[in-house]
Parts: structure tokens; sequence; C-alpha cells
């Protein structure tokens, strides 16, 4: 069965979809985009995305004709038009063509959905190491905070990392905050205390981020959202990554500094489990109506 994409309007095989050479997000990035899961053939805190997406889209100036309700169901056909119950869902928004006129923007959509793969069960049993990013994240500068099809920095600081054999990099700010990783949120432990950069640093408004806050409040975990430094990093018992595809992944070493005593640490182990219960309680398989459960799906597709 070909792939199927949304691409504007409609539902269009993934060979047939065109952008024009004059889409705005292609020849200046002026487009934003969401990084979704599903499961059970629900994408997971979807309204969560969707807000996101709106906030940033009237902050940028990214022209968005398209109601919440459209966009649920664009991303819901994808899903049972490819099957998918366990999936990675893209949602991009560019400007759309540029015409002789503001005025004759059209903006353009694209829904794609894929198979979720998963990162190395090892990853959560052993932790990772993180590199710190050469880079710095100015916090005047207007697409900080927001997902923008603006990327490549984000994955040439994700090459270089891999480069040094970690799985992520950490960014700071001009002046010297910590502030995210080039693909999630960032949070330190120190004596049993959650510590992570508020979202002001500038750091994207993680979904994953925001999920990790809820779990802290409901279990009396304490969470400070503060100003963090390479100290404090250094002198953490326990960091992990979040965003909805990584969840939470624990972090041993920072280059070849450990973290604390080089193991997952018990609060990390915590809300893991956590996050993952509360994507198995919100995501129970009615919203996206895809016509096959997990197992069926992953059946098909081996």
């Amino acid at each position: 069965m070909p792939e199927k994409v949304f691409l504007n309007d409609k539902l269009v095989d993934v060979e047939q979809a065109r952008v024009a050479a004059t889409d705005s997000g292609l020849l200046y990035g002026a487009g934003l985009f969401e990084t979704m899961r599903s499961h059970n053939g629900v994408v997971f805190r979807l309204q969560d995305h969707l807000d996101r997406l709106c906030r940033s889209a009237t902050a940028l100036s990214i022209n968005h004709s398209f109601e919440k309700e459209f966009l649920t169901e664009a991303v819901n056909r994808v899903l049972r038009a490819n099957e998918l119950a366990e999936a990675r869902l893209r949602l991009t928004l560019t400007n759309g063509p540029i015409g002789e006129t503001a005025d004759e923007h059209e903006p353009t959509l694209l829904v794609t959905a894929t198979r979720l793969q998963h990162y190395p069960p090892e990853f959560y049993r052993s932790g990772v190491t993180v590199a710190l990013c050469p880079y710095r994240q100015n916090p005047t500068d207007p697409i900080a905070s927001h997902k923008t099809t603006n990327y490549y920095p984000r994955l040439l600081a994700l090459t270089l990392a891999r480069q040094k054999r970690a799985a992520e990099a950490l960014w700071f700010t001009t002046d010297n905050r910590l502030a995210e990783g080039c693909v999630s949120n960032v949070f330190l432990v120190k004596h049993s205390v959650l510590q992570t950069p508020p979202v002001g640093t500038p750091v994207l408004p993680g979904i994953a981020r925001k999920t990790i806050c809820e779990i802290a409040a409901r279990q009396s975990i304490d969470l400070v959202e503060k100003d963090l430094h390479i100290s404090d990093v250094l002198e953490a018992d326990e960091i992990f990554l979040t965003n909805v595809i990584m969840e939470v992944l624990p972090v041993v070493a920072v280059e070849r500094h450990n973290v604390g005593d080089a193991q997952v640490g018990p609060l990390t182990s915590r809300l893991r489990e956590e996050f993952l219960r509360a994507i198995e309680t919100e995501c129970g398989g009615e919203p996206g109506e895809t016509p096959s459960t997990p197992k069926d799906t992953e059946e098909r597709q081996a």
C-alpha cells in the first residue's frame, strides 16, 4: 500500500505530493513543525501540540488559516490511511508560496506518519553520554523557543555530538545559562529536587517537558524552574532528557564527566515509568480510530 500524506486539503500518495518551488518554507525556513507520536492509534497530547503550533504561528507571523478541528482530522486521517497505531508523525506548516504581495500567501500544510522507531533499549538501561554544544542560543533570536523549519543548526550540533559518540548535545545561552538539548528539554536532579531551565530562558516549551512537570506536581516531587549553569550540570546527581519520542532518557555522562555514580538514577527511573503510564492512560484507543490494534499493525509491517 503506497504511503499516504495529507497535503493542504487532501490525502495523496507520498510520491505524488508536490510543494511549490517558491514555497517560503523551502526558500527561507519560514515555517513551523510539530513532531508527535501515537499509541493505540491516538496521538499523545495532540491538542497541546496544536496549541503550541498556533502560538508560534501568531508570534512569528506564519499564515495559519487552519482550524484545530481540521488539523486534528488531518492527523487522524493520515494514521487511518497508513494503518498505523504506533507512529511518529510530523505536521509542517509554512507561509506557503511567495506571491507578488503579502496578501497572496497561502499556507502549505503537510502531515506525514511513519512507524514509530524507539531509541535503543540499552539507552534506558545504561544511560547515555551527552556532549557540550559548541554553539550558543541567543535569547534575542526571534525564533528561539519556537519549533521552526530553520532547524539545521540543531541537526549540525547533533551530528557533532554523535561524532563524539554522544546521544545529544546540551546548548547554553550566550550568557552561559543552560538551555536545552538539540531535540530535547533537559532536567537535573540535585538532592532529590528536580530542576529545569524556565521556558523564558528561552527554551522550547516541550510537550514531554510539560508532562513531566505535571507528573512532578501530582507526585509531590519538588520541582524548581530556575537559571542553571555548567556548574549545576557537573554537580547534578541525575540528568535526563525529554521529548515525546525519546520519552525520559537518562544521562550518565557529560563528555568525560560522570553524572553522579554513572548509573541511571532512581528519580529518573520513576519519572520514566510515570511518563510511560501517562501515554498508556491518555492514549486509550478512541480518538485515532485506526482500524488495527498495535499487534496487528506490527505484524502487517514486519
